[in-house]
């Protein structure tokens, strides 16, 4: 049995099919195959609030492609789901109901929706239940961040601040207040906090300060990892370096975004267990399908 799982964000979009294994006691699956394109919807949606002619075309035309896929891999069930970009365009849903005359049926979810998938990614498997944590999820357009204490959800919150918003001028003071308020308001009366992060480019930073998956990254070893990045041009990011050109650019202020977090917060590191939104769509349809 497969599964796929697609995650329309603001920077690229990502196919995952994932081989379901039930062994009776559990329901676990395995990733088969990953795709992601680079279509960069967010420079569109939150310059000119709507998605490019040309875009509009390639994001059907990636669908088309997925639907095939999937056919060959004979896909028995999948959730597609657009996040930020999607959100702020105003013809988001003429793309939507073009897709799916291609055969995806796309839903274009909030920020709370899209931090409880993303967290459905087995990320309980990695918290502690004596531990705090926040986690932080950095994208595109948007960040999410939710407090857990005691194994339970305290607050959960979407900000409209996101790698690409930041890029194109988009973002705003005012955002970046907020963010840090509610940050030290819901820290406030908490010790030594825990950060989980996702998202492409905590991935990243995390391989860059060669941990493993599961090693955490200090604020200080995050900060040394940006100021070296940002002592590259972006040109000598991709050559030097080796850095993909669409991850060469948003790492930088998604670890702005990062160290603003654990700064404000007083983490004491971060982990990225390497999950994203597409890990949390497989899990979503396992327990859709197999948890009653």
């Amino acid at each position: 049995m497969r599964y796929a799982a697609i995650d329309i964000g603001s920077n690229a979009v990502r196919l995952l099919i994932a081989d379901i294994i039930d062994k009776g006691s559990e329901v676990i699956y395995t990733k088969n195959t990953l795709l992601r394109v680079p279509l960069r919807l967010g420079d569109d949606a939150f310059i000119d609030k709507r998605i490019s002619k040309g875009k509009f075309e390639d994001m059907v035309k990636t669908m088309s492609a997925f639907r095939s896929l999937m056919d060959v891999y004979k896909v028995s069930d999948y959730i597609a789901c657009a996040t930020s970009a999607m959100r702020d365009a105003e013809n988001g849903g003429e793309i939507v109901k073009a897709c799916k005359e291609s055969g995806i049926d796309i839903q274009i979810i909030d920020g709370s929706e899209e931090a409880k998938i993303i967290f459905n990614s087995n990320l309980s498997d990695k918290i502690d239940k004596d531990k705090v944590y926040l986690y932080i999820d950095v994208g595109g357009g948007s960040t999410e961040i939710s407090l857990f204490a005691n194994g339970t959800l305290v607050s959960s919150r979407s900000f409209n601040l996101g790698t690409i918003r930041i890029l194109d001028n988009q973002d705003n003071p005012e955002t970046w207040d907020d963010m840090r308020i509610w940050v030290k308001e819901i820290t406030k009366g908490y010790k030594n906090i825990y950060g989980i992060g996702t998202g492409g480019n905590i991935n990243k930073l995390s391989r860059i300060a060669n941990a493993k998956d599961d090693m955490p990254i200090t604020y200080a070893k995050l900060n040394a990892i940006y100021l070296y990045l940002n002592s590259f041009s972006m040109k000598d990011r991709i050559q030097n370096l080796g850095l993909r050109s669409d991850r060469a650019d948003v790492i930088i202020p998604a670890s702005e975004i990062f160290l603003t977090i654990m700064k404000v917060g007083h983490l004491k590191n971060i982990v990225a267990p390497r999950v994203g939104m597409v890990d949390g769509i497989i899990q979503t349809l396992i327990n859709k399908n197999f948890i009653k």
